[in-house]
């Protein structure tokens, strides 16, 4: 067996402990340095280590992860940063005229990949303390498509372009107008044609830092468009977009193929690296431990791999339980009982933009979904039931008691995760119920003694889901609650947000982008149309088929039913199915032509 030790350098606090780890290791007890401290922090030796977990027990911390692996694996490793930290096996293998669609949770490579094949990262092949040579590496991927790649890259004959996955960086590194920036890189000449496909020429003479996230996103996407290179690599590029948005960046990106480009995409919005890729390749292992690349497969069959937890072709189980969608829309009543929150027309009006809500209704252990483009009024909407805005007439919602998760959320906490929750869950927080049903399937349990201000994007995100759900009350508001969240901790946050309103009869709605997500959590739509930036209208909740073929029509995408999981799935532009459903009205839950 290869053994894998990975030691969280975070998390391990050697001061506060007592050396636990070496001093019940039983390895250690017979004079054998299986583990050894360097800096004042141990070093857990691999080759040396019997994998009895005693040290993963006895660390108070939850710093140190080891997990067993098939001998086979180890000629496969393709990249280590150094002793004790995360190992990679094996590389996806691109290929011109193709979308490549890498699917995976976070923390199992695919930053890390696509960091390799873009040059920014050398991969070493497991070597971190002798590097291999460009002639080693080409040797080691010698009859695959990868032997070209990297012979090209050794010989500085591969040009590349990278979008990468944290956008609001690029304020901090360049600066300027967003005009100035993309006539710099624009060395495709196809400038004006990406400028109006993504909407840039109303943020055309604004600086940099004073941009949103999602304005951000779609000028990195065009600067990576812009340059003319071989290889195109987009980490994550829905993030902070709306579904519009994200629809015309798929379209922006599979134009590339036109021009027998290789594109590379790390996408967690299941409809959208869905529509963009030819060809899947699945990143299972352990978050922050191992990760592992499957071979390629097409597009439907990858995505439905991941859904269902099993690679056929390797006989590799990585999910206990498939995760299935409604095979046809969710009954009107759907559960739900008494009316919960009744409004009457609320109108708010600022300075440029109005929004209009007509009067609708909420029931008890129903979800309601939140579509509609940014900048339309969804947000404004939640912080008046919310009690955080008043309508112009003065209209408030106090009678509620209300759970409100913001769509921007800040680390200003002084204190860890568990004070943050145990102030808030108060005698919950200690029950069975509150660890099975919100604290491990949201993996919050493993954030517990990190402190609130050192959490990254994704992590900040669960823990204000679980602090929003911790709450007592009778309507949850969340908004955008899958920002920064792989597919499976979308899908679990769904399925806990579901199970929290159906067990305490409670209601919620959810601002949400990912058309999937919403699929699967909501009850009935809400779907906020008129000019972002200007006005806003939005009607009474309606049925999740009617909402969804309203807010499509406006898209004009339509989407088909997998028939193995249920889940929706973009048809390809101009389809005979995409052109059926479109005559038929049905824009969302027509599986197949009928028959002739």
């Amino acid at each position: 067996m290869t053994r894998v030790a990975v030691l969280d350098a975070d998390k391990c606090k050697p001061k506060h402990c007592n050396r636990l780890c070496h001093r019940f290791c039983p390895i250690v007890r017979t004079h054998i340095e299986a583990i050894r401290f360097e800096n004042n922090k141990p070093v857990i030796v691999e080759s040396l280590c019997t994998g009895c977990g005693i040290c993963i027990k006895k660390c108070p911390f939850n710093a140190i992860s080891i997990v067993n692996l098939p001998d086979e694996l180890d000629k496969d490793c393709s990249h280590r940063f150094g002793p004790n930290t995360f190992k990679l096996f094996r590389l996806p293998t691109p290929s011109p005229s193709m979308v490549l669609g890498l699917l995976g949770q976070n923390g199992i490579g695919k930053t890390t990949t696509l960091k390799i094949l873009s040059g920014e990262v050398k991969l070493n092949l497991g070597n971190y303390e002798n590097p291999p040579e460009w002639s080693e590496i080409v040797q080691h991927f010698r009859g695959s498509t990868l032997q070209d790649y990297f012979q090209k890259m050794g010989e500085g004959k591969l040009k590349v372009s990278h979008k990468p996955q944290y956008v609001d960086r690029i304020p901090k590194v360049v600066s300027g107008s967003v005009g100035e920036l993309l006539r710099k890189v624009d060395e495709r000449g196809a400038l004006k044609k990406i400028a109006e496909q993504l909407e840039l020429k109303q943020i055309w003479d604004r600086p940099l830092e004073v941009l949103s996230g999602g304005e951000l996103q779609r000028v990195a996407v065009a600067a990576t468009m812009c340059r003319d290179s071989d290889v195109y690599l987009f980490d994550e590029p829905s993030s902070y977009l709306d579904v519009k948005q994200r629809l015309e960046v798929a379209r922006a990106i599979r134009s590339l193929k036109d021009e027998q480009k290789t594109i590379i995409i790390a996408e967690h919005d299941l409809a959208i690296i869905d529509y963009l890729s030819d060809q899947i390749c699945v990143f299972y292992g352990e978050p922050g431990v191992y990760g592992i690349v499957s071979n390629v497969h097409g597009v439907r069959t990858g995505i439905n791999i991941y859904l269902q937890g099993y690679i056929p072709d390797e006989n590799v189980r990585f999910r206990k339980e498939a995760i299935i969608f409604h095979e046809k829309p969710p009954a009107v009543s759907s559960g739900a009982g008494e009316t919960l929150l009744k409004w009457e027309k609320i109108e708010k009006t600022f300075k440029g933009f109005k929004l209009t809500a007509h009067g609708g209704e909420i029931r008890r252990g129903e979800i309601v979904g939140i579509l509609g483009p940014n900048g339309i009024g969804k947000t404004t909407f939640i912080k008046i039931l919310a009690g955080i805005e008043e309508a112009d007439d003065g209209t408030k919602f106090g009678e509620t008691k209300v759970s409100y998760k913001p769509q921007y959320i800040s680390a200003e906490y002084e204190g860890t995760v568990q004070m943050l929750l145990m102030s808030v869950a108060k005698e919950e927080f200690s029950s069975s119920w509150y660890k099975t049903e919100i604290l491990q399937p949201l993996r919050v349990n493993l954030l517990l003694d990190r402190n609130v201000t050192e959490l990254s994007g994704g992590e900040l995100q669960k823990v204000a889901i679980a602090a929003c759900l911790s709450r007592k009350a009778d309507l949850f508001l969340v908004d955008e609650p899958s920002a920064y969240l792989d597919v499976e901790e979308r899908l679990n946050m769904a399925r806990i947000i579901r199970r929290v309103a159906e067990n305490h009869n409670v209601a919620a709605f959810v601002v949400e982008h990912d058309v999937v997500t919403q699929d699967f959590i909501a009850d009935n739509l809400m779907v906020f149309t008129g000019k972002p930036g200007v006005e806003g209208t939005v009607y009474a909740p309606t049925s999740l088929r009617k909402g969804m073929n309203k807010f499509l029509k406006v898209m004009e995408v339509t989407f088909r039913r997998d028939p193995a999981t249920k889940r929706p799935r973009v048809n390809k532009e101009g389809s005979k199915l995409d052109k059926f459903q479109k005559e038929v009205g049905e824009y969302y839950y027509t599986r197949s032509l009928p028959k002739s």
